[in-house]
């Protein structure tokens, strides 16, 4: 079992979360993980990347080399785009169909979905919503967490638990919160 994970965003929608989340997950699942994170300007809406790499074997290196990832989770349509040459060709993206445009050139949002739609396996969803509905807003990360589940390679229970532990200290409330998120996102990923 491998999986390579590359989460993108912008500053301040919880990537970072996500990636802490999945890698509890690996270890409680018992999995090799590595992990790398950049952050571009993200106090300002910059780009926000972590590559996390989960085996049933070592690991290596910590970066994922072009065209080797399994999967892309994406909080931002345009962020996709640019990890699209890591994917591989039979690999998921999961991506938020709603931009924060934080540019003022910021590309046509009808071409972003175009393009990303031309891919064989997508989910594209409008996390915002979806997490406003079923909890808050603020979990809209882990609504795509739930969403990219089915692609990771990790049981489910054992994100919920990843959940657990990273949200605990924020107390029962917030770690409801964010599991009814996740459970929003995998339900839409589930029927894909």
């Amino acid at each position: 079992m491998k999986t390579d994970i590359i989460l993108s965003g912008v500053g301040g929608q919880g990537i970072l979360s996500i990636a802490a989340v999945i890698g509890e997950a690996a270890l409680k699942e018992g999995l090799y993980m590595k992990q790398a994170e950049v952050h571009g300007m993200s106090q300002r809406g910059g780009d926000v990347q972590s590559h996390v790499r989960i085996s049933d074997q070592p690991v290596a290196s910590d970066l994922i080399p072009r065209g080797q990832a399994d999967l892309i989770l994406s909080l931002e349509p345009m962020e996709s785009l640019r990890y699209l040459p890591y994917l591989k060709e039979e690999g998921w993206l999961v991506t938020n169909s709603q931009p924060y445009i934080n540019i003022p050139n910021y590309p046509d949002q009808e071409k972003i979905l175009d393009e990303l739609n031309k891919l064989p396996h997508t989910v594209i969803l409008d996390v915002e919503a979806i997490a406003k509905e079923v909890a808050t807003v603020r979990a809209a990360n882990m609504v795509m967490l739930g969403a990219a589940a089915p692609f990771i390679g990790i049981e489910y229970n054992k994100i919920e638990e990843g959940i657990r532990r990273i949200f605990s200290r924020k107390g029962e409330e917030t770690v409801t919160m964010n599991l009814k998120a996740l459970q929003a996102g995998y339900e839409i990923a589930r029927r894909k």
